[in-house]
Protein backbone atom coordinates (compact mmCIF):
# COMPACT_ATOMS: atom_id res chain seq x y z
CA UNK A 1 0.00 0.00 0.00
CA UNK A 2 2.78 2.59 0.83
CA UNK A 3 4.57 1.65 -2.50
CA UNK A 4 1.67 2.58 -4.51
CA UNK A 5 1.38 5.80 -2.62
CA UNK A 6 4.76 6.52 -3.52
CA UNK A 7 4.31 5.96 -6.85
CA UNK A 8 1.08 7.75 -6.79
CA UNK A 9 3.65 11.14 -5.55
CA UNK A 10 5.83 10.86 -8.17
CA UNK A 11 3.89 10.36 -10.71
CA UNK A 12 2.48 13.47 -9.70
CA UNK A 13 5.49 15.28 -9.50
CA UNK A 14 6.64 14.18 -13.07
CA UNK A 15 3.57 15.84 -14.58
CA UNK A 16 3.33 18.66 -12.74
CA UNK A 17 7.21 19.17 -13.81
CA UNK A 18 6.32 18.13 -17.44
CA UNK A 19 3.88 20.73 -18.07
CA UNK A 20 5.77 23.35 -16.02
CA UNK A 21 8.27 22.86 -19.02
CA UNK A 22 5.73 22.71 -21.60
CA UNK A 23 4.12 26.21 -20.75
CA UNK A 24 7.48 27.62 -20.73
CA UNK A 25 8.36 26.70 -23.87
CA UNK A 26 4.67 28.22 -24.60
CA UNK A 27 5.85 31.29 -23.12
CA UNK A 28 8.80 31.41 -24.68
CA UNK A 29 7.51 30.85 -28.29
CA UNK A 30 4.75 32.79 -28.06
CA UNK A 31 6.99 35.63 -26.38
CA UNK A 32 9.38 34.85 -29.76
CA UNK A 33 6.29 35.04 -32.23
CA UNK A 34 5.07 38.67 -30.95
CA UNK A 35 8.63 39.87 -31.64
CA UNK A 36 9.37 38.96 -35.74
CA UNK A 37 13.01 38.90 -35.74
CA UNK A 38 14.10 39.39 -32.47
CA UNK A 39 14.11 35.67 -30.92
CA UNK A 40 16.46 37.14 -28.07
CA UNK A 41 13.78 40.01 -27.44
CA UNK A 42 12.52 40.20 -23.47
CA UNK A 43 9.10 40.65 -24.90
CA UNK A 44 5.38 40.42 -23.29
CA UNK A 45 4.92 37.08 -21.28
CA UNK A 46 0.73 37.48 -21.14
CA UNK A 47 -1.72 40.49 -21.02
CA UNK A 48 -3.43 40.95 -17.84
CA UNK A 49 -6.87 42.35 -17.80
CA UNK A 50 -8.41 43.96 -14.89
CA UNK A 51 -11.28 45.39 -13.63
CA UNK A 52 -10.47 48.83 -11.91
CA UNK A 53 -14.12 49.11 -9.95
CA UNK A 54 -13.46 45.26 -8.15
CA UNK A 55 -9.68 46.84 -6.80
CA UNK A 56 -9.67 50.50 -6.92
CA UNK A 57 -6.18 50.82 -5.20
CA UNK A 58 -2.81 49.46 -5.73
CA UNK A 59 0.80 49.35 -5.29
CA UNK A 60 1.95 48.34 -1.78
CA UNK A 61 4.47 51.34 -1.52
CA UNK A 62 0.76 52.51 -0.07
CA UNK A 63 -2.08 50.32 -0.03
CA UNK A 64 -2.88 46.45 0.90
CA UNK A 65 -3.02 45.05 -2.54
CA UNK A 66 -1.04 44.93 -5.48
CA UNK A 67 -1.94 43.44 -9.38
CA UNK A 68 -2.31 39.78 -8.97
CA UNK A 69 1.61 38.92 -10.82
CA UNK A 70 3.07 35.59 -10.18
CA UNK A 71 7.02 35.51 -9.02
CA UNK A 72 9.13 37.22 -11.46
CA UNK A 73 6.37 38.95 -12.85
CA UNK A 74 7.20 42.75 -13.90
CA UNK A 75 4.95 45.51 -14.59
CA UNK A 76 6.71 48.51 -16.10
CA UNK A 77 5.51 52.49 -15.56
CA UNK A 78 6.24 55.74 -16.51
CA UNK A 79 5.20 58.74 -15.34
CA UNK A 80 4.78 62.75 -16.57
CA UNK A 81 5.15 62.67 -20.47
CA UNK A 82 5.45 62.77 -23.04
CA UNK A 83 8.26 64.77 -23.49
CA UNK A 84 9.39 64.73 -27.67
CA UNK A 85 13.00 64.42 -26.60
CA UNK A 86 13.14 61.55 -24.38
CA UNK A 87 9.50 59.95 -24.34
CA UNK A 88 9.99 59.10 -28.30
CA UNK A 89 13.49 57.24 -27.37
CA UNK A 90 11.53 55.20 -24.37
CA UNK A 91 9.04 53.68 -26.82
CA UNK A 92 11.64 52.79 -29.40
CA UNK A 93 13.72 51.02 -26.71
CA UNK A 94 10.82 49.33 -25.61
CA UNK A 95 9.43 48.43 -29.14
CA UNK A 96 12.96 47.02 -29.84
CA UNK A 97 12.22 44.08 -27.28
CA UNK A 98 8.49 44.31 -28.03
CA UNK A 99 7.73 45.33 -24.22
CA UNK A 100 4.50 46.87 -23.17
CA UNK A 101 4.19 49.20 -20.52
CA UNK A 102 1.45 51.79 -19.05
CA UNK A 103 2.09 55.23 -19.12
CA UNK A 104 0.44 58.17 -16.80
CA UNK A 105 0.25 61.19 -18.99
CA UNK A 106 -0.39 64.31 -17.49
CA UNK A 107 -2.72 66.94 -19.41
CA UNK A 108 -0.44 69.91 -19.74
CA UNK A 109 1.88 67.49 -21.50
CA UNK A 110 -0.59 66.16 -23.52
CA UNK A 111 -1.90 69.77 -24.80
CA UNK A 112 1.45 70.38 -25.62
CA UNK A 113 2.42 67.11 -27.65
CA UNK A 114 -0.86 65.08 -28.80
CA UNK A 115 0.73 63.30 -31.28
CA UNK A 116 3.12 62.03 -28.67
CA UNK A 117 -0.07 60.72 -26.94
CA UNK A 118 -1.19 58.82 -29.83
CA UNK A 119 2.12 57.55 -30.57
CA UNK A 120 1.81 55.36 -27.09
CA UNK A 121 -1.61 54.33 -28.19
CA UNK A 122 -0.42 53.05 -31.44
CA UNK A 123 2.57 51.36 -30.18
CA UNK A 124 0.18 48.87 -28.45
CA UNK A 125 0.78 50.76 -24.67
CA UNK A 126 -1.99 51.47 -21.87
CA UNK A 127 -2.54 55.62 -21.95
CA UNK A 128 -3.96 56.16 -18.44
CA UNK A 129 -3.96 60.26 -16.82
CA UNK A 130 -1.66 62.02 -13.92
CA UNK A 131 -3.82 64.89 -13.31
CA UNK A 132 -3.47 68.32 -15.13
CA UNK A 133 -0.18 70.24 -14.05
CA UNK A 134 1.10 67.48 -12.07
CA UNK A 135 0.89 69.21 -7.99
CA UNK A 136 3.62 68.90 -6.09
CA UNK A 137 1.24 68.51 -3.17
CA UNK A 138 -1.49 67.29 -4.27
CA UNK A 139 -2.77 65.79 -0.96
CA UNK A 140 -2.27 69.51 0.56
CA UNK A 141 -4.86 71.39 -2.37
CA UNK A 142 -8.54 71.96 -1.56
CA UNK A 143 -10.49 69.18 -2.62
CA UNK A 144 -12.21 71.05 -4.95
CA UNK A 145 -8.83 72.12 -6.70
CA UNK A 146 -7.92 68.50 -6.91
CA UNK A 147 -11.23 66.98 -8.19
CA UNK A 148 -10.11 69.81 -11.17
CA UNK A 149 -6.87 68.44 -11.52
CA UNK A 150 -8.11 64.89 -12.31
CA UNK A 151 -11.06 65.77 -14.44
CA UNK A 152 -9.15 68.47 -16.67
CA UNK A 153 -6.09 65.77 -16.76
CA UNK A 154 -8.75 63.04 -18.23
CA UNK A 155 -10.03 66.03 -20.45
CA UNK A 156 -6.78 66.98 -21.52
CA UNK A 157 -5.30 63.24 -22.72
CA UNK A 158 -8.92 62.31 -24.05
CA UNK A 159 -8.65 65.13 -26.37
CA UNK A 160 -5.16 64.22 -27.72
CA UNK A 161 -6.59 60.78 -28.85
CA UNK A 162 -9.08 61.84 -30.08
CA UNK A 163 -12.22 59.69 -31.48
CA UNK A 164 -13.80 60.07 -28.23
CA UNK A 165 -10.83 58.78 -26.35
CA UNK A 166 -11.88 54.94 -26.83
CA UNK A 167 -7.87 54.19 -26.05
CA UNK A 168 -7.75 56.11 -22.22
CA UNK A 169 -7.96 53.78 -19.72
CA UNK A 170 -9.25 54.08 -16.25
CA UNK A 171 -5.69 53.98 -14.47
CA UNK A 172 -5.18 57.34 -12.49
CA UNK A 173 -2.00 57.91 -10.70
CA UNK A 174 -1.32 60.59 -7.97
CA UNK A 175 1.52 62.60 -8.20
CA UNK A 176 4.17 62.37 -6.26
CA UNK A 177 1.86 59.61 -4.96
CA UNK A 178 0.65 62.59 -2.21
CA UNK A 179 -2.26 60.95 -1.34
CA UNK A 180 -5.35 61.74 0.82
CA UNK A 181 -8.98 59.81 1.25
CA UNK A 182 -10.66 62.86 -0.19
CA UNK A 183 -8.61 62.25 -3.66
CA UNK A 184 -9.05 58.31 -3.13
CA UNK A 185 -12.86 58.64 -2.68
CA UNK A 186 -13.39 60.55 -5.77
CA UNK A 187 -11.44 58.99 -7.81
CA UNK A 188 -13.12 55.71 -6.91
CA UNK A 189 -16.55 57.57 -7.40
CA UNK A 190 -15.35 57.97 -11.12
CA UNK A 191 -14.47 54.18 -11.39
CA UNK A 192 -11.08 55.14 -11.87
CA UNK A 193 -8.16 52.82 -10.21
CA UNK A 194 -5.79 54.49 -7.82
CA UNK A 195 -2.19 53.04 -9.23
CA UNK A 196 0.60 53.54 -6.18
CA UNK A 197 4.14 51.37 -7.04
CA UNK A 198 5.63 48.24 -5.55
CA UNK A 199 8.95 49.77 -6.04
CA UNK A 200 10.90 52.61 -8.17
CA UNK A 201 14.25 53.61 -8.88
CA UNK A 202 14.63 57.01 -7.91
CA UNK A 203 14.90 57.94 -11.53
CA UNK A 204 13.39 61.62 -11.08
CA UNK A 205 16.29 62.26 -8.26
CA UNK A 206 19.90 63.80 -9.44
CA UNK A 207 21.58 60.52 -9.93
CA UNK A 208 23.20 58.47 -12.74
CA UNK A 209 21.70 55.87 -14.88
CA UNK A 210 23.50 53.36 -13.23
CA UNK A 211 21.99 53.81 -9.73
CA UNK A 212 18.80 53.83 -11.56
CA UNK A 213 19.88 50.31 -12.79
CA UNK A 214 20.98 48.93 -9.51
CA UNK A 215 17.97 50.57 -7.72
CA UNK A 216 15.26 49.01 -10.20
CA UNK A 217 17.38 45.56 -10.07
CA UNK A 218 17.77 45.40 -6.46
CA UNK A 219 14.42 46.22 -5.47
CA UNK A 220 12.83 44.13 -7.97
CA UNK A 221 15.23 40.96 -6.02
CA UNK A 222 13.52 42.09 -3.00
CA UNK A 223 10.40 42.02 -3.66
CA UNK A 224 10.48 39.25 -6.13
CA UNK A 225 7.57 40.69 -8.51
CA UNK A 226 5.98 43.76 -8.88
CA UNK A 227 4.87 47.33 -10.72
CA UNK A 228 8.04 49.13 -11.41
CA UNK A 229 7.79 53.02 -11.31
CA UNK A 230 9.75 54.74 -14.02
CA UNK A 231 9.63 58.09 -15.83
CA UNK A 232 9.65 58.90 -19.74
CA UNK A 233 10.94 62.67 -19.13
CA UNK A 234 14.34 61.88 -17.83
CA UNK A 235 17.65 61.48 -19.43
CA UNK A 236 19.00 59.07 -17.07
CA UNK A 237 15.38 56.96 -17.59
CA UNK A 238 16.57 56.38 -21.21
CA UNK A 239 20.09 55.50 -20.57
CA UNK A 240 19.36 52.80 -17.79
CA UNK A 241 16.36 51.63 -19.30
CA UNK A 242 18.38 49.00 -21.88
CA UNK A 243 20.20 47.69 -19.10
CA UNK A 244 17.22 47.44 -17.10
CA UNK A 245 15.24 45.27 -20.16
CA UNK A 246 18.46 43.46 -20.75
CA UNK A 247 18.89 41.99 -17.00
CA UNK A 248 15.60 41.17 -16.53
CA UNK A 249 15.70 38.86 -19.63
CA UNK A 250 19.06 37.70 -18.02
CA UNK A 251 17.58 36.84 -14.53
CA UNK A 252 14.37 35.60 -15.50
CA UNK A 253 11.50 38.08 -15.62
CA UNK A 254 9.18 38.58 -17.46
CA UNK A 255 7.23 41.26 -18.65
CA UNK A 256 3.26 41.54 -17.75
CA UNK A 257 0.59 44.05 -20.01
CA UNK A 258 -2.02 45.39 -17.96
CA UNK A 259 -5.38 46.51 -19.41
CA UNK A 260 -8.88 47.17 -18.76
CA UNK A 261 -11.33 44.91 -18.57
CA UNK A 262 -14.66 45.83 -21.12
CA UNK A 263 -17.49 44.02 -22.43
CA UNK A 264 -15.45 42.87 -25.22
CA UNK A 265 -12.54 41.63 -23.11
CA UNK A 266 -13.75 40.27 -19.15
CA UNK A 267 -11.21 40.64 -16.72
CA UNK A 268 -8.52 37.62 -15.74
CA UNK A 269 -10.19 35.37 -13.20
CA UNK A 270 -8.07 35.94 -10.21
CA UNK A 271 -7.96 34.62 -6.76
CA UNK A 272 -8.47 37.49 -3.51
CA UNK A 273 -5.03 36.23 -2.29
CA UNK A 274 -3.33 36.84 -5.95
CA UNK A 275 -3.72 40.78 -5.33
CA UNK A 276 -1.30 40.48 -2.22
CA UNK A 277 1.91 40.96 -2.91
CA UNK A 278 3.09 37.78 -0.46
CA UNK A 279 -0.01 35.70 -0.05
CA UNK A 280 -0.43 33.53 2.41
CA UNK A 281 0.46 29.50 1.83
CA UNK A 282 1.84 26.88 3.60
CA UNK A 283 5.32 28.66 4.26
CA UNK A 284 4.31 31.98 5.31
CA UNK A 285 1.59 32.31 8.72
CA UNK A 286 -1.63 33.18 8.56
CA UNK A 287 -1.86 34.64 12.30
CA UNK A 288 1.16 35.59 14.70
CA UNK A 289 -0.76 33.47 17.33
CA UNK A 290 -1.21 29.42 17.41
CA UNK A 291 -4.58 28.45 16.94
CA UNK A 292 -6.45 26.51 20.66
CA UNK A 293 -5.85 22.70 19.65
CA UNK A 294 -8.78 21.14 20.34
CA UNK A 295 -8.30 18.75 23.92
CA UNK A 296 -9.97 15.55 24.76
CA UNK A 297 -11.23 16.07 28.13
CA UNK A 298 -11.79 13.48 30.28
CA UNK A 299 -14.45 14.84 32.41
CA UNK A 300 -17.19 17.70 31.10
CA UNK A 301 -18.75 18.67 33.93
CA UNK A 302 -18.71 21.94 35.06
CA UNK A 303 -17.01 22.85 37.99
CA UNK A 304 -18.93 24.85 41.03
CA UNK A 305 -19.11 28.91 40.30
CA UNK A 306 -17.51 30.56 43.67
CA UNK A 307 -19.49 32.21 46.20
CA UNK A 308 -19.96 35.76 46.84
CA UNK A 309 -18.54 37.21 49.87
CA UNK A 310 -19.05 40.26 52.20
CA UNK A 311 -15.64 41.30 50.84
CA UNK A 312 -17.35 42.77 47.48
CA UNK A 313 -18.34 46.66 48.82
CA UNK A 314 -21.35 46.71 46.69
CA UNK A 315 -22.82 43.40 46.91
CA UNK A 316 -25.83 44.81 48.47
CA UNK A 317 -28.15 44.30 45.06
CA UNK A 318 -26.95 40.91 44.97
CA UNK A 319 -26.86 39.76 48.64
CA UNK A 320 -30.54 41.10 49.25
CA UNK A 321 -32.11 41.00 52.77
CA UNK A 322 -28.57 40.83 54.08
CA UNK A 323 -27.35 44.15 52.83
CA UNK A 324 -27.24 46.33 55.99
CA UNK A 325 -28.91 49.14 54.45
CA UNK A 326 -28.51 51.63 57.46
CA UNK A 327 -24.53 51.55 56.44
CA UNK A 328 -24.65 54.47 53.90
CA UNK A 329 -22.57 57.65 53.85
CA UNK A 330 -24.09 61.29 53.52
CA UNK A 331 -24.14 60.93 49.26
CA UNK A 332 -25.73 57.31 49.43
CA UNK A 333 -22.91 55.04 48.66
CA UNK A 334 -22.76 52.16 50.84
CA UNK A 335 -19.94 51.71 53.35
CA UNK A 336 -17.26 48.76 53.27
CA UNK A 337 -18.80 46.28 55.38
CA UNK A 338 -17.09 44.48 58.14
CA UNK A 339 -14.73 41.92 56.87
CA UNK A 340 -16.27 38.29 57.23
CA UNK A 341 -12.56 36.84 57.84
CA UNK A 342 -12.06 36.49 62.43
CA UNK A 343 -9.71 39.06 63.75
CA UNK A 344 -7.03 38.05 65.62
CA UNK A 345 -7.61 37.24 69.25
CA UNK A 346 -5.05 37.66 72.34
CA UNK A 347 -4.87 34.85 74.23
CA UNK A 348 -3.16 34.85 77.56
CA UNK A 349 -0.87 31.86 77.85
CA UNK A 350 -0.38 30.07 81.26
CA UNK A 351 2.90 30.40 82.62
CA UNK A 352 4.64 33.42 81.18
CA UNK A 353 5.88 35.73 83.44
CA UNK A 354 6.82 39.37 82.38
CA UNK A 355 9.90 41.37 83.80
CA UNK A 356 9.43 44.51 85.75
CA UNK A 357 9.40 47.57 83.86
CA UNK A 358 12.85 49.95 85.42
CA UNK A 359 11.87 52.57 87.15
CA UNK A 360 13.19 56.16 85.43
CA UNK A 361 15.16 57.03 88.31
CA UNK A 362 17.38 54.40 87.37
CA UNK A 363 18.55 56.64 84.44
CA UNK A 364 19.04 59.67 86.06
CA UNK A 365 22.42 61.18 87.94
CA UNK A 366 22.06 62.49 90.90
CA UNK A 367 24.70 64.23 91.72
CA UNK A 368 25.02 66.17 88.58
CA UNK A 369 27.38 65.78 85.46
CA UNK A 370 30.33 68.14 87.74
CA UNK A 371 30.09 66.34 90.71
CA UNK A 372 30.30 62.79 88.62
CA UNK A 373 33.11 64.10 87.04
CA UNK A 374 34.80 65.09 90.35
CA UNK A 375 37.17 62.43 89.91
CA UNK A 376 38.51 63.99 87.16
CA UNK A 377 42.38 65.03 86.86
CA UNK A 378 42.69 68.37 87.76
CA UNK A 379 43.86 69.62 84.30
CA UNK A 380 40.80 67.72 83.08
CA UNK A 381 38.47 70.35 85.79
CA UNK A 382 40.50 72.98 84.33
CA UNK A 383 39.48 72.57 80.95
CA UNK A 384 35.84 71.94 81.86
CA UNK A 385 35.57 75.24 83.97
CA UNK A 386 37.32 77.35 80.55
CA UNK A 387 34.65 75.51 78.52
CA UNK A 388 31.92 76.53 80.49
CA UNK A 389 32.92 80.11 80.63
CA UNK A 390 33.89 79.95 77.11
CA UNK A 391 30.22 79.33 76.46
CA UNK A 392 28.59 81.51 78.61
CA UNK A 393 31.00 84.34 77.35
CA UNK A 394 29.86 83.98 73.67
CA UNK A 395 26.23 83.65 73.79
CA UNK A 396 25.28 87.19 74.75
CA UNK A 397 27.97 88.91 72.82
CA UNK A 398 26.60 89.23 69.02
CA UNK A 399 28.71 92.72 68.84
CA UNK A 400 31.49 91.63 70.20
CA UNK A 401 31.57 89.04 67.59
CA UNK A 402 31.00 91.39 64.77
CA UNK A 403 34.02 93.04 66.12
CA UNK A 404 36.07 89.68 65.99
CA UNK A 405 35.19 89.95 62.34
CA UNK A 406 35.54 93.30 61.39
CA UNK A 407 38.90 93.29 63.23
CA UNK A 408 39.90 90.42 61.00
CA UNK A 409 39.27 92.40 58.28
CA UNK A 410 40.96 95.10 59.41
CA UNK A 411 44.13 93.29 59.87
CA UNK A 412 43.92 91.39 56.33
CA UNK A 413 43.46 94.64 54.75
CA UNK A 414 39.99 94.29 53.81
CA UNK A 415 37.30 97.14 54.16
CA UNK A 416 34.99 96.91 56.69
CA UNK A 417 30.74 98.23 56.21
CA UNK A 418 30.10 100.28 58.21
CA UNK A 419 26.84 99.02 59.23
CA UNK A 420 28.90 95.77 60.47
CA UNK A 421 30.84 98.13 63.30
CA UNK A 422 30.28 97.04 66.48
CA UNK A 423 31.46 98.61 69.89
CA UNK A 424 35.20 99.61 69.77
CA UNK A 425 38.01 97.40 70.19
CA UNK A 426 41.83 97.58 69.79
CA UNK A 427 44.36 95.27 68.47
CA UNK A 428 44.86 93.44 71.92
CA UNK A 429 41.83 92.95 72.81
CA UNK A 430 40.75 91.59 69.44
CA UNK A 431 44.07 89.28 69.37
CA UNK A 432 43.28 87.95 73.15
CA UNK A 433 39.16 87.45 72.10
CA UNK A 434 40.48 85.22 69.23
CA UNK A 435 42.76 83.31 70.88
CA UNK A 436 40.65 82.61 74.08
CA UNK A 437 38.11 81.69 70.97
CA UNK A 438 40.72 79.02 70.00
CA UNK A 439 41.79 78.01 73.20
CA UNK A 440 37.50 77.33 73.86
CA UNK A 441 38.01 74.45 70.74
CA UNK A 442 40.96 72.90 71.96
CA UNK A 443 39.79 72.38 75.53
CA UNK A 444 36.16 71.64 74.16
CA UNK A 445 37.85 68.94 72.04
CA UNK A 446 40.03 67.98 74.75
CA UNK A 447 37.11 67.46 77.41
CA UNK A 448 35.46 65.43 74.78
CA UNK A 449 38.35 63.36 74.39
CA UNK A 450 38.40 62.01 78.20
CA UNK A 451 34.64 61.36 78.39
CA UNK A 452 35.08 59.40 75.24
CA UNK A 453 35.03 55.47 76.41
CA UNK A 454 37.84 53.53 76.57
CA UNK A 455 38.10 50.75 73.39
CA UNK A 456 37.83 47.50 74.49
Amino acid sequence: MAGNRWVGVRMRCWTALVLGLVAGFASKSAIAADCPGRPDALGTSRTLVVDPKAHPLIGTMQYRETLPLDDGEVVLTFDDGPLPKYSSQILDILAAQCVKATFFTVGRQAQANPEGVRKVRDAGHTVATHTMNHPSAMHRLPLERARQEIDNGIASVTAALGDNGAALSPFFRIPGLARNDGIEEYAKSKGLQVWSADFPADDWRNVSSTRVHDLAMQRLAANGKGILLLHDIQPRTVAALPRILHDLKARGYRIVHVVPASAEQPATPTEPQQWLLHPPSENIAISRWPKIPRFAFAETSALAAPQLTESWWNDGAVLGANFDRTKRSARGVPLPREAPWPREIQVAQAGTATLPVPAAGVFEIAEGLRVAMQGMPSSAQHADRVRVAQVEAERPAKPARIAVRNGRRAMAGKPVHPARVAAPANRNTLKRAVHDKKTGRRNSRHQEALLEPAPG
